[in-house]
């Protein structure tokens, strides 16, 4: 492209050059011509005026006085009516330029000059418009050469840019060229570079989220199925097959709202649902974990209330917590419900060290952790809380208690009377 844009300008410069070069020199060279016929004309009169003069004043006409009225190389002859002719200077040959005058008087004046004196000052003017076109040609070559650089480097640039979006490398380079259509392709590049880069973002904080929350899970459908594959007792067999199956559906429960939570955090499925049954299941989940590690999870608080949200969220939600507690916390781990307002409140607390003071609200933040661990699950958790319309807060550091609020439903005259354990 660069060579096809200079031989284009050279071209046009050439041909301008050409058209006009020619029409100038046919001009100069009518022009020179005519101008020194015109001298030449000039230079008769005027002798044959000084002839007359002479005539009159009947003064001798010679050779000596004639030869100081001609000027240059230039060759005069006079003819007198009954005298021999008188001539001044060398007589040219070939195609020379002629001026003839006839006097009142009979007498009759030619001057004729060279052609050579013409065609010297033709060939210098020829001489400068080849120079002036010369100068022209240069100063095109180095014009194209510079148009040519300041529109392929752009082109070059966009094309590296182009490259780097398809080898994964998604970083917008923010440059302007000065030409609109390129910056215009360049602001197209820098959007797309920008949305793959969300794109790519998204991907992976989906792949991160979904190692993290499918982890338990998994864990726990691996020990139900341990579980069958040590038993004979059929009863046995059937009750972990059912709760195998139940941990199946959770997985896909998880999976589904990843995914909608990638495409939308703001995306959520609320309905009606019995906070017992999700508290419970959650506590019966972790309780073998829990024994494990000598430790106990309980719940407290009032019970029987409808909350507003998304099951499976509101589980993942507990899950992070809970797992979190017996991650970083320590003794015994409390499930704790209230209502304030128009809300329910779940507490989650341990009897650890809580929170350090240094992290405090940060301990949402992605790749925050106390101790050497992913730092996803209460970021993940938080955004699910959001994504159904409540949050998730720390209330206290020390000891730590984390708290859902959800929505909730219009409770009746006796759900409000019945006491809280």
């Amino acid at each position: 492209m660069r060579r096809r844009l200079i031989n284009s300008t050279l071209s046009v410069v050439l041909v301008v050059i050409a058209v006009f070069g020619i029409s100038l020199v046919l001009v100069e060279t009518r022009t020179i011509s005519d101008s020194a016929q015109e001298s030449v004309d000039s230079e008769a009169l005027r002798l044959i005026s000084v002839v007359e003069s002479r005539l009159l004043g009947e003064e001798r006409i010679t050779p000596a006085v004639l030869d100081e009225q001609v000027v240059g190389d230039r060759y005069a002859r006079v003819e007198l009516p009954g005298r021999a002719p008188i001539e001044v200077g060398t007589r040219p040959g070939g195609n020379a330029i002629t001026s003839v005058v006839d006097g009142e008087e009979g007498e009759r004046v030619t001057v004729e000059e060279s052609r050579s004196a013409v065609t010297r000052e033709v060939g210098r003017t020829l001489l400068i418009i080849g120079a002036v076109a010369l100068l022209a040609i240069i100063s095109a070559v180095l014009l194209a050469v510079r148009q040519a650089n300041r529109l392929t480097s752009p082109l070059t640039d966009l094309a590296e840019t182009a490259e780097r979006l398809g080898s994964g490398d998604p970083r917008p380079r923010h440059k302007r060229y000065g030409v609109p259509e390129l910056d215009r392709v360049a602001d197209v590049l820098d959007a797309s570079a920008e949305r793959i880069a969300r794109m790519l973002t998204a991907e992976r904080r989906l792949a991160a989220d979904a190692s993290h929350q499918l982890r338990t899970p998994l864990t726990a459908l691996s020990m139900r199925i341990e579980e069958i594959s040590v038993t004979d007792d059929p009863d046995t067999v059937k009750e972990e097959a059912n709760i195998a199956l139940t941990q199946v559906e959770r997985l896909t429960d998880v999976v589904q709202r990843l995914l909608t939570n990638a495409r939308d955090p703001r995306t959520g499925s609320a309905v009606v649902f019995d906070l017992d049954e999700v508290i419970k299941q959650q506590i019966e989940e972790w309780r073998p974990a829990y024994r494990g590690e000598g430790r106990a999870v309980v719940r407290s608080g009032r019970p029987g209330l409808r909350a507003v949200g998304t099951p499976g969220a509101v589980a993942q939600v507990l899950a992070a917590l809970i797992e979190n507690a017996l991650m970083h916390g320590g003794g015994t781990v409390a499930l704790r419900t209230r209502v304030t307002g128009n809300q329910i409140v779940v507490e989650v607390t341990d009897e650890g060290v809580g929170v350090p003071a240094d992290l405090g609200a940060r301990i949402f933040e992605r790749s925050i952790s106390g101790r050497n661990s992913t730092g996803i699950g209460l970021a993940v958790a938080r955004d699910l809380a959001e994504a159904d319309g409540g949050r998730l807060e720390l209330l206290q550091q020390q000891p730590p208690v984390f708290a859902l609020f959800l929505g909730s439903v219009a409770r009746t005259p006796q759900e409000q009377e019945r006491p809280v354990r």
